[in-house]
């Protein structure tokens, strides 16, 4: 199918029938179009993906790890972090290879009292200002516009209303990160309740542990000295790729390609839905914490 949100991409589930290359994977092939059709008898759709992509350079493959049918929005995210990486590749094809997420590695309770402090305010707007809210730390404005049939206007004063909630301008990349660390652990908690009664701590706090500075340096390994900085830059500049060229000396497409780098190099999706942005932010933040 077409990704309702980014129609250069297309989505291909493809069954474990225990086959190579048929095992559940989820893939996400960037062009300007077109499918890869059945592809004959006795040739598989994730063989068909294969050949297309080796033989027309205009497309790339990401591929997900195997999930179960209902996972299938995390197996499409797992595909786009991979397509990124794919398009830096030789053969235009990757797969995921995905690190332990940071509110894995973060101490159950005290991230968990963080995290539901931090949504609190999301449960006194309409439930489809919170539901855009949470769509926004995923996918661009307009994709989420694009994808519930609403203008963009319509999904700007819905996140205004969620913005005044919490207290953040969700404009902001590091809001929009914390944002998606507080929903992650809010959504993949399994310890015990938070003490209610005990104040929360605050993000710095929360992320200055071992853990988290070893989780941080994992993600930033693969990278060149030039390509961190450009994406600390990046970063700073509120990813605003013209801000950080101005900052750098640079030309915007050099700051560009700079980024296209850096996706290849960590397996993280940083230009078309952004979500990658997020583990780069904490990353980069807990680094420089650790340094001061």
């Amino acid at each position: 199918m077409h990704c309702p949100v980014f129609k250069e991409h297309l989505i291909c589930l493809i069954a474990d029938d225990g086959t190579p290359g048929g095992s559940g994977d989820s893939g996400d092939s960037g062009d300007s179009g077109g499918s890869g059709g059945s592809g004959g008898p006795g040739r598989g759709l994730a063989e068909t993906l294969r050949l297309l992509v080796r033989d027309d350079p205009r497309y790339a493959l990401g591929v997900s790890g195997a999930q179960p049918l209902g996972a299938t929005a995390a197996a499409y995210s797992q595909a786009v972090h991979a397509l990124a990486a794919a398009r830096t590749t030789p053969g235009r094809v990757a797969y995921y290879h995905g690190q332990t997420p940071l509110a894995g590695v973060l101490p159950d309770q005290p991230a968990l009292a963080w995290a539901r402090a931090f949504l609190r305010p999301l449960d006194s707007v309409p439930k489809a200002s919170a539901d855009i809210t949470r769509l926004v730390v995923s996918m661009p404005r307009s994709g989420v516009a694009r994808l519930l049939g609403l203008s963009r206007n319509t999904v700007a004063a819905h996140l205004r209303r969620a913005e005044r909630a919490l207290g953040h301008d969700l404009a902001d990349v590091r809001s929009r990160a914390a944002l998606h660390l507080a929903l992650a652990l809010d959504h993949s908690s399994a310890g015990p309740e938070p003490d209610d009664h005990q104040l929360p701590p605050a993000l710095p706090d929360l992320l200055s542990n071992e853990p988290a500075a070893a989780w941080a340096q994992t993600i930033l390994r693969p990278l060149h000295d030039r390509h961190r900085r450009t994406l600390q830059v990046w970063i700073d500049a509120n990813t605003d790729a013209q801000q950080a060229a101005r900052r750098m000396g640079i030309s915007r497409n050099t700051v560009r390609a700079h980024l296209r780098s850096a996706e290849g190099a960590l397996g993280l999706d940083l230009l078309t839905t952004g979500t990658g942005t997020h583990d780069v932010v904490h990353a980069l933040d807990i680094t420089a914490a650790r340094a001061r």
